[in-house]
């Protein structure tokens, strides 16, 4: 029986956990009425998922609308791991909230006793979150001594859940300070050559101007990568460059996202024919080029030189809730056809994945040598939530800038370049995080 929080931290270690969270149970938190995991969406930021897929139906006479999606789930004691086959996150955007349900069914060895209904409160259930995207559970009486012990200290919280330390010292280092002490670090260097780091882990020098990504992420030994998922310690970090580091202006707006569309014509037929239906000739004279560009707003009609517009389907600005689930962002032409969307699903999961937490720093950039100097003012962005991405689109602060482009457009194989880029200008990222903060690292 595990009755610590050293234990606790051991055995959680040992099965592979890389982060652990806490969290104290209502008596309605049970196999009956599901676990509670918190308001909006921002639990899928915390707990690992597979693909969110639409479960909607009518049933007598009234319609259910909801989400789930599969969660590789595991309770866990010193004997081994018992995976809970049918553990599901289930969304529901009437309220909205998230639970988690099926983490009983199937399991050879599944704490019934604790959770199953009728239930106590003030039970104590524990999240460790590995690498892998496993999921492991283990659940304490409210009477033990380790649910005295978590209550007994300040955690870090995180909406509905406290984040427990994995390290045994009795003060808790979190992977905020593990960060800034890093760009601390990075800080004091100074300027640094401008580098990219390989697939195997090794610094290579980069010339190109957009090093500054690049350079910070290898300092910080994280590998380039183009799937959705954070960069450091579930952080995901971003550099902006400033022309001095008293103002603070960026250059450029943020790039939050670049996901290609999930439907209309871009998916069903191609990029090519989407790209011959809606896109323009180069407009600098380029030959044999068909670019797709432009500014889309939901504010906006339609582009131009494009034909097409901007449209939340299934979004109610006015409750800031989604109405439907299958709904999504489109972009229509004239005619109302579906030129390309995004399905709320497919984009949900994207989003809470890549932006749950998120560092962004100052940089500066000279040249010959290309270098860079990082600055000491950092903004560090917590407690995302999909549906506030979703209002600040809906807003018009959020707006699709895409870059797509066919070159040798009179050929029989022409060379098709893809971004499907969704931007926000720098002072409006803090709109699409509930907490926010600068810190200045020569305080620290």
């Amino acid at each position: 029986m595990i009755e610590s929080l050293a234990q606790l931290q051991q055995l959680m270690r040992h099965q592979g956990a890389v982060r652990l969270y806490a969290k104290s149970l209502a008596k309605n938190d049970n196999s009956k009425n599901q676990v509670y995991l918190g308001g909006g969406f921002s639990a899928l930021n915390i707990i690992p998922h597979g693909d969110i897929y639409n479960d909607s139906d009518i049933r007598a006479g009234s319609k259910r609308d909801r989400a789930k999606a599969p969660v590789r789930f595991f309770w866990v004691d010193e004997s081994g791991r018992y995976q809970a086959p049918d553990a599901t996150l289930i969304l529901y955007p009437k309220y909205p909230e998230v639970r988690i349900s099926g983490f009983l069914k199937g399991c050879s060895k599944g704490p019934t006793d604790l959770m199953s209904f009728p239930a106590v409160e003030k039970r104590v259930l524990f999240f460790g979150i590995c690498a892998n995207g496993d999921v492991l559970g283990l659940v304490v009486p409210p009477e033990s001594t380790l649910a005295q012990e978590v209550r007994a200290r300040n955690w870090e919280e995180t909406g509905v859940f406290l984040e427990i330390s994995l390290n045994e010292n009795a003060e808790q280092t979190s992977t905020k300070n593990i960060l800034l002490a890093h760009l601390k670090a990075l800080y004091l260097r100074n300027w640094i050559s401008s580098q990219k780091l390989s697939a195997d882990g090794v610094k290579m020098p980069y010339s190109a101007r957009n090093g500054g990504g690049y350079t910070l992420e290898a300092e910080l030994g994280i590998t380039p990568n183009g799937y959705s998922e954070p960069d450091f310690m579930g952080w995901e970090v971003k550099q902006y460059g400033v022309a001095d580091f008293e103002k603070f202006s960026a250059k450029s707006p943020v790039t939050l996202m670049t996901p290609e569309p999930t439907g209309g014509i871009y998916k069903e037929k191609g990029a090519e024919n989407f790209l011959r239906a809606y896109g323009y000739a180069d407009q600098s004279g380029k030959e044999n080029r068909i670019n797709f560009g432009g500014i889309y707003t939901c504010h906006r009609s339609f582009h131009n030189m494009t034909g097409l517009r901007m449209v939340l389907e299934g979004y109610d600005q006015e409750s800031s809730k989604i109405t439907d689930m299958q709904g999504g962002i489109l972009l229509l032409d004239r005619n109302d056809k579906i030129a390309a969307s995004w399905s709320f699903s497919g984009i949900m999961a994207h989003w809470n994945r890549k932006h749950a937490q998120a560092a962004y720093i100052p940089s500066l950039f000279r040249n010959p040598p290309p270098e860079y100097a990082y600055g000491a003012r950092i903004l560090l962005c917590e407690e995302t939530d999909f549906l506030l991405f979703l209002k600040a689109l809906s807003a018009g602060i959020v707006y699709y800038d895409p870059a797509v482009k066919m070159e040798q457009a009179d050929t029989v194989k022409p060379i098709i370049k893809r971004r499907s880029q969704f931007r926000v200008k720098h002072p409006q990222v803090t709109k699409l995080y509930h907490q926010h903060e600068i810190k200045n690292l020569i305080d620290k």
